[in-house]
């Protein structure tokens, strides 16, 4: 009898095994069939910075291009295309969303990642950058779930606005972004750019292309090899009440 189960226990064990090795090889001839179609990964990329010559746009702008020369495909926005009025929940139940957190949506769902550089303003985000991303996460499906992220900022402090990246990433993490964890700030930022707009310092030139470049490689892992996740909870540990939790 114990001879019998264990037989029986190999078998299904060799299926399941055969079972792993036959969809491993199916996405792998997907993702050939993909690169054989050359099919650009999409990263809608803006600066957080409404200022007009603003170091944040230099370095926007630098990582479209380097996008755009690593085969990728560059959606290049302007923060003013998101502006919106300050967040009132009376507008959002009444459905009268702003144009700005439309067209922020739009370009969210139209591409498979994307790229902000935030200047950072008294040691946190911008308050326009904020008040897009609370209108946006009113809409459902939640747009920012399961997007992938990379964060960068430019200052002339010696600290580069490293401290505003740190307060982003609090709301799209909650909102289940998938944030890179290397996050690049450009320090004296306001001396580290040549006049044709890249960086100067050859090192610092080398971990910014390298940090873009390992950014586009997740983002590709994800389209073509996606995990399975059920669920975006907003509080996992929060006793359900239908008036309050958000579940999709």
């Amino acid at each position: 009898m114990l001879v019998n189960t264990a037989r029986l226990f190999i078998v299904k064990r060799k299926s399941k095994v055969n079972q792993f090795y036959k969809s491993r090889n199916t996405m792998e001839d997907n993702h050939t069939m993909h690169q054989g179609q050359q099919v650009p990964l999409r990263f809608l990329i803006f600066s957080a910075s409404l200022r007009v010559g603003s170091l944040n746009t230099q370095l926007a702008k630098l990582a479209a291009h380097v996008i755009e020369n690593n085969g990728g495909k560059a959606d290049f926005a302007d923060m003013s295309e998101f502006d919106c009025p300050s967040f009132n929940q009376d507008l959002d139940l009444n459905g009268s969303l702003p144009s700005g957190a439309l067209e922020f949506r739009k370009r969210l769902l139209a591409n498979d990642a994307f790229i902000i550089s935030s200047p950072e303003y008294n040691a946190s985000i911008p308050g326009i950058l904020k008040n897009s991303i609370d209108w946006v996460s009113r809409f459902r499906p939640q747009p920012f779930n399961e997007h992938h992220a990379l964060l960068m900022s430019a200052s002339p402090s010696m600290a580069g606005g490293n401290r505003a990246l740190w307060s982003l990433r609090i709301p799209f993490e909650h909102l289940g972004t998938r944030v890179f964890p290397n996050m690049y700030s450009l320090a004296t930022a306001h001396k580290a750019f040549t006049p044709e707009g890249t960086i100067a310092d050859p090192i610092l030139a080398q971990r910014f292309e390298e940090n873009i470049i390992a950014f586009m490689s997740v983002v590709e892992a994800a389209k073509n090899y996606p995990c399975i996740k059920r669920a975006w909870v907003e509080f996992l540990g929060e006793k359900p009440d239908p008036l309050t939790e958000r579940v999709e």
